[in-house]
């Protein structure tokens, strides 16, 4: 005679499964690497800059 089965374990390892394919696919789709990541921020910090060093002072 087979051994009985808990079927909430499969239902649990498939839903746990599901969340990380889709985890997986939404990193592929929308994550950015971390020199990615630095690189943006450089330049959004240059181009603050750039725009700070051209404002007029009113003193």
């Amino acid at each position: 005679m087979a051994e009985p089965v808990n079927l909430n374990r499969f239902r649990k390892q498939k839903a746990r499964a599901d969340k990380k394919a889709r985890a997986d696919e939404n990193a592929v789709r929308f994550g950015r690497t971390k020199a990615e990541k630095n690189r943006e921020q450089n330049e959004a910090d240059k181009a603050a800059s750039h725009i700070d060093s051209h404002k007029r002072d009113d003193t």
